[in-house]
């Protein structure tokens, strides 16, 4: 067997396998999809079929009539483009004040953030619930966005990106009588570009999809957002298969816009990130 020949089959066994985990993967969402759009009489039928005789737009008009859907749409929106903004603009500053900044305390403070990212999300419920109970935050938009404005791996993520821009350029806006947020803002911003979009991206996912803090800390229905909503979906009608899968298409679709659209960016992010300590 030629090398060529022996290429072209591992090419073809590698190209097998992505494709088989691709659609592994994408026959799920294919399904809930088709589902939705389903009549109750073809979804209980049996044997199940991917195909549709009777399609119908009737589980999305129940969704949205029955539920205040748009509002759980607007707050998931409005906390996670919030958060998303802030983290963006946060980590990156601090990240920039780490990475090139010397000050005393400075490598123990950068431990001290890296312990933080080990800690279990669960330990820091509690002590998270009181302060924002003593805050009297409860029920509103401050206790979904203040606590996440600023992660410790959004820091991390920026740090490590910085600390691959040279000196000579920060030492040379410097001398040029750059301050230190005008370097931020004109030298350190456009280079790190790929790592700012691939940290919005995880963010903007995150709070889309987060529904433990959000059920500890929102009571009223007007507060609720996304996940919440599926769970009281699930919880009201959850005989109703088409219209959960309903609800399920609209809350993924904007996760799989999102993605899909700026996909590049997270691997431009990940690989230009030098993650050397």
């Amino acid at each position: 067997m030629t090398i060529k020949t022996r290429m072209k089959l591992i090419n073809i066994i590698f190209y097998s396998i992505l494709i088989f985990g691709a659609l592994s993967m994408a026959i799920p969402y294919i399904w809930m999809v088709i589902t939705s759009i389903k009549p109750i009489d073809e979804i209980q039928s049996y044997p199940p079929s991917f195909g549709v005789h009777h399609p119908t737009m009737t589980p999305y008009k129940e969704l949205f009539y029955l539920l205040p859907m748009s509002r759980y749409l607007l707050n998931s929106f409005f906390v996670a483009a919030i958060v998303t903004a802030c983290n963006v603009f946060f980590c990156s500053l601090a990240g920039y004040a780490f990475a090139k900044h010397r000050f005393y305390g400075r490598d123990k403070l950068f431990l001290l953030l890296l312990g933080a990212i080990m800690i279990p999300y669960q330990v820091n419920l509690i002590p998270s619930f009181i302060i924002v109970k003593n805050l009297g935050w409860l029920n509103s938009f401050y206790a979904l966005i203040i606590p996440n404005m600023a992660m410790a791996f959004g820091v991390f993520f920026c740090r490590q990106y910085i600390m691959s821009i040279p000196n000579d350029l920060i030492d040379a806006a410097k001398i040029d009588g750059c301050s230190e947020f005008s370097i931020y803002r004109l030298i350190i911003l456009p280079l790190i570009k790929p790592a700012l979009a691939t940290l919005a991206i995880f963010t903007f996912l995150a709070q889309w999809n987060s529904f433990v803090w959000p059920l500890i800390v929102i009571h009223t229905n007007d507060m609720r957002t996304v996940p919440l909503a599926l769970s009281v979906l699930n919880s009201q009608f959850g005989s109703n298969f088409a219209m959960m899968m309903a609800g399920a298409t609209v809350v993924t679709l904007p996760v799989l816009i999102v993605f899909l659209s700026l996909q590049q960016y997270i691997i431009e992010g990940i690989t230009m990130t030098r993650l050397k300590g």
